[in-house]
């Protein structure tokens, strides 16, 4: 059984940062694409990073080149999402996500982890 668990959100000022962890258990990960995606309130969930378990190739939303950053801890089995310069668009429930494989949908999802961000 895959368990995503998300944690580090909070309340911000804009301009500041935060890092989010996603701690992954289950499984191993050695194939796996992970990502993070977000929703705001009345908004659908949208694409925010992905990294490959393996070779820790990444990939990103254009809006958030830049700003945010996806990293991985093979030894934690974590996910990370630095994320600076936060705006308050910025503010929604942030999701970790996993999948089998580059073409495979996102099969697996944790909780989310609210991200408030001040003006």
């Amino acid at each position: 059984q895959v368990q995503l668990v998300e944690s580090g959100g909070g309340l911000v000022q804009a301009g500041g940062s935060l890092r989010l962890s996603c701690a992954a258990s289950g499984r191993t990960f050695s194939s796996y694409v992970m990502g993070w995606f977000r929703q705001a309130p009345g908004k659908e969930r949208e694409f925010v990073a992905r990294v490959t378990w393996s070779g820790g190739s990444t990939g990103y939303a254009d809006s958030m080149k830049g700003r945010f950053t996806i990293s991985r801890d093979s030894a934690k089995n974590t996910v990370y999402l630095q994320m600076n310069s936060l705006k308050p668009e910025d503010t929604a429930v942030y999701y970790c996500a996993a999948k089998r494989g580059n073409g495979d949908p996102w099969d697996y999802w944790g909780q989310g982890t609210q991200v408030t961000v001040s003006s």
